[in-house]
């Protein structure tokens, strides 16, 4: 509920025992389908680089700040520089199936004391598009942010990246706007869309993920019975 002062001014909603969020840590979040390694150069560079080899029109990189990279060892230097970093803070996103990482996120923009914190540099390569490891691993994320604290989960873009735009509210992150003329990337103008979620959604959120990422929402050959979007519609304040 809306709290006002003496001045009768609205105040917004009261956080009794506001206490800042914890640091995310470099360890392995465990899924049924992934796990989330703290990126090592050394151990997970190798597989990326021939993962992402597969997106052979480099559409992965139109709209991140780096790559595409002409060698593994070009790949590897730029990886080098993140291999302890806590913020951003870069997880690789490994297969429970073959123990190959396939795809790259991290945390950033981490805040504890205000609670926010972004999930970003996400580049998922095709050994990961449109299978259950692109949902769980996200899903895996999310629920470490949330129990460490975070009060506010964001998901930011380029305007212009309609795949992620969608993916972002497909997970039940809801469109918050469009902050113009954000920055400059790679020489081009980029506005950015903003997405996010809270704590107050957070359980019913959570309940979808595990209701989607469920062995009985899979047939025999894999296919999804009920789509994630389908659930996550109801969770979302606005769409965009």
């Amino acid at each position: 509920m809306q709290s006002t002062n003496p001045l009768e001014q609205p105040l917004g909603i009261a956080v009794p025992n506001w206490q800042p969020a914890a640091r995310p840590v470099r360890k392995i979040l465990t899924g049924r389908f992934c796990s989330l390694e703290p990126l090592d150069s050394a151990r997970h560079a190798a597989d990326l680089n021939a993962a992402n080899a597969l997106d052979t029109e480099g559409r992965n990189w139109t709209y991140l700040p780096y790559g595409p990279f002409d060698s593994l060892a070009s790949y590897r230097r730029w990886m080098d520089q993140y291999n302890e970093t806590s913020d951003p803070l870069f997880f690789a996103i490994v297969s429970n199936m073959t123990g190959k990482a396939v795809g790259v996120a991290s945390y950033l923009r981490i805040d504890p004391i205000s609670g926010s914190i972004e999930v970003g540099h996400l580049n998922f390569s095709p050994l990961m598009q449109r299978t259950p490891i692109a949902t769980e691993a996200m899903w895996l994320m999310m629920k470490e942010a949330f129990a460490l604290g975070y009060r506010r989960y964001e998901w930011k873009c380029n305007a212009l990246n309609r795949p992620s735009r969608l993916a972002a509210q497909r997970l039940g992150l809801s469109f918050e706007g469009i902050f113009r003329q954000a920055t400059v990337v790679k020489g081009h103008n980029r506005d950015t869309a903003w997405y996010a979620t809270i704590d107050q959604e957070w359980p019913n959120l959570n309940a979808a993920f595990q209701n989607w990422l469920s062995p009985e929402n899979f047939d025999s050959n894999g296919a999804q019975r009920v789509s994630l979007s389908s659930i996550t519609d109801s969770i979302l304040v606005r769409r965009g």
